[in-house]
């Protein structure tokens, strides 16, 4: 039965894989750092205690899921043999709604195990900003923000605002938003670039097509104890009225926080918590963020000066192709990898682009460079 031969393949393959997933390694390392939680000191250093709480978390969770993997892949052998031998229409329906789980699972499983990055498993901190083009793009940008909560949502991520400017039509001027979740780093750092959008305008009286740009910067969220040091008299600390919706306290006093590290003039703001203090420590998560990504990026730039690598510049950092007029097609510069459902992409549907594009890193790719736009994808 091919159900049944599909499903003993994949039970072999994860069989054989065994070496992958070392419990006993695992266990060990929790009980290791589960002792040291017990000690009476452990909350002496809450830097040192946040980091091991932390490896602690993340060595439960993996745990969990090689748990639960291994408890399906059992038991889908166990239902294998029981399908082959009575040769059931009813156990092979069954058989095949868990192979499609158990196939689920191990999907999953391989585009974690992609994320060996530093801040891989980090929260993140997404900045949508509209390109030039005034409501078209401010529209397009709240496009994107609707299009990575909804991928968040289907994660089961949890998102917050922490900081949203809209535009006086429609749309939004920015938006700053926290994905809260394991690898949500690992995962949205394929999205950071410049996404293009085609279609026939709903703004446009004339129904003419236009061209729409908006960019996407990812930053992972730091954690307190991370060594970040930013010294207080390079930064400049402004206060002003939230733009937002408001209440008894919001749009009525200066609630809302801008941060400008005067050495780099890079500027973080806050404004949708309710007060000072709160709109404060979110700016300043934010500005940690972007001043450890402006410093990675240095990194790579004196790299890339010492290697000689070379890039098409032609045309810079876009990395997808939303076209919705005259045709439909998603399609990543990147990797090459096109989706005609564009409903589907713009409802959160993206872990394709993304697994394909953190392939291509694994692959020795480096940094995955734009490729060039065709003809019929252009105006």
């Amino acid at each position: 039965m091919t159900c049944a031969s599909a499903s003993r393949r994949s039970a072999i393959r994860f069989a054989n894989s065994g070496g992958i997933f070392d419990f006993a390694r695992l266990t060990s390392e929790l009980h290791e750092l589960e002792q040291q939680t017990a000690q009476p000191e452990f909350w002496n250093n809450p830097q040192n205690a946040a980091r091991v709480n932390r490896n602690k978390s993340a060595l439960e969770r993996e745990i969990r899921r090689w748990s639960g993997i291994d408890r399906q892949n059992g038991d889908l052998t166990a239902l294998l043999q029981l399908a082959e031998e009575s040769e059931d229409a009813e156990l092979s329906r069954e058989l095949e709604a868990l192979l499609k789980q158990f196939e689920q699972s191990v999907g999953q499983l391989r585009i974690e195990m992609l994320l060996s990055g530093e801040h891989d498993g980090s929260n993140a901190i997404v900045a949508i900003h509209p390109g030039a083009g005034g409501t078209e793009s401010q529209d397009w940008a709240q496009m994107l923000m609707r299009m990575y909560i909804r991928w968040a949502e289907r994660k089961g991520y949890k998102v917050a605002a922490l900081d949203l400017l809209a535009g006086e039509v429609a749309g939004i001027k920015s938006a700053t938003l926290s994905i809260t979740g394991p690898y949500a780093y690992g995962y949205l750092k394929a999205e950071a670039g410049v996404h293009r959008l085609v279609r026939i305008s709903p703004f446009d009286a004339n129904k003419r097509r236009h061209t729409s740009f908006a960019s996407v910067f990812v930053y992972p969220e730091l954690e307190d104890d991370v060594d970040m040091a930013i010294d207080e008299k390079d930064l400049r600390i402004d206060t002003f009225r939230s733009g937002g919706a408001g209440g008894q306290n919001v749009n009525k006093v200066e609630t809302a926080i801008r941060i400008t590290h005067i050495p780099t003039n890079t500027v973080a703001q806050c404004q949708n918590e309710r007060s000072q203090l709160q709109n404060r420590m979110g700016a300043m998560k934010i500005l940690k963020a972007k001043l450890f990504e402006l410093e990675k990026q240095k990194k790579q730039e004196k790299f890339n000066a010492i290697v000689g690598e070379k890039k098409d510049n032609s045309w810079g950092s876009q990395i997808r192709s939303y076209v919705f007029q005259p045709y439909q097609l998603v399609k990543d510069l990147r990797t090459g990898v096109e989706v005609g459902q564009v409903d589907a992409v713009m409802d959160g549907s993206i872990d394709q682009f993304i697994e394909a594009y953190l392939k291509k890193q694994l692959t020795g790719q480096g940094s995955v460079q734009p490729s060039a736009v065709s003809p019929e994808e252009e105006d």
